[in-house]
């Protein structure tokens, strides 16, 4: 149980820093660096399963591929919004991902979801938008798209469930690394070549990225859900610090009002749904 929240805070350490480094490399293109983010996972996971002989082609090959397709966009969007906008309130609007989730859920999966649990992300949606109305830094465009990518989180989330006992989840992950690789390599007209320091940015995204998504994997392997989740918001509170320290970001006490609404509002629904 220690050693699954361990974990988690070792996830969201690294998936901060992950964000940090896309943020320094905004003059790069958002498709450009989740090149890098993906390409620096699938080296390291895709001869791991070969020697594993984990099934790289899966037996879900529809859903495999809508699911990349999902996180691909999601995480385009996500990486364009960090470039616009405070690295703390996108990761904050980020959050609303589990409203989405839910619904999808009781729409797809047929799950029930209590009356509690609309309370609890009903209170994330007035997070949202009380940080979005009293933070002048977070413009329209980003606000649309940071949702947007909550939203295609959201059904990430449900068909990871659905593919749970279906599929190993290293295949799962690997769908989502070559499509998004594949995916960003239209782009590449728009990309330029890393210089000096920037080799070091963009690896550490591709490691990063990589460390989150071991250590994710294993805190809910080694913990239950109800336990580790509510951890994984420290890294919101990672981005507070070192935004602050790296980037000079700033927060009055409203946005920060907003941030908290929006954060209890989903640790209100961990805990509906734990105690359920």
């Amino acid at each position: 149980m220690i050693k699954g929240v361990v974990y988690m805070l070792i996830a969201a350490f690294a998936f901060t820093w992950m964000n940090l480094l896309a943020k320094y490399l905004e003059d790069f293109h958002p498709l450009q660096v989740v090149f890098f983010r993906c390409v620096g996972t699938f080296i390291f996971i895709f001869p791991y399963m070969l020697i594993k002989k984990v099934p790289v082609i899966g037996n879900n090959f529809s859903w495999l591929i809508t699911r990349g397709i999902l996180s691909f966009v999601s995480l385009a969007l996500y990486f364009v919004v960090i470039q616009r906008i405070p690295l703390g309130s996108a990761v904050a609007l980020r959050y609303t991902a589990p409203l989405f989730s839910a619904i999808f859920a009781l729409w797809f999966l047929k799950e029930k979801v209590k009356p509690w649990q609309w309370v609890a992300l009903v209170i994330s949606v007035i997070g949202a938008l009380v940080l979005k109305g009293v933070d002048f830094r977070i413009d329209t465009i980003s606000f649309i798209l940071i949702i947007l990518s909550s939203v295609l989180v959201g059904g990430v989330f449900t068909i990871v469930r659905y593919l749970g006992s279906r599929e190993h989840f290293l295949t799962i992950i690997n769908y989502f690394m070559v499509i998004s690789i594949i995916g960003s390599l239209f782009f590449i007209q728009h990309w330029r070549m890393p210089v000096g320091v920037e080799w070091w940015y963009v690896s550490g995204i591709g490691v990063f990225g990589l460390f989150g998504q071991v250590f994710l994997t294993r805190s809910f392997q080694l913990a239950d859900t109800a336990t580790v989740a509510p951890i994984k918001y420290m890294e919101l509170v990672y981005a507070l610090i070192l935004g602050y320290f790296l980037f000079n970001e700033r927060y009055d006490t409203a946005p920060l009002v907003g941030m908290g609404i929006l954060v209890i509002g989903m640790l209100l629904n961990v805990w509906v749904k734990r105690r359920a």
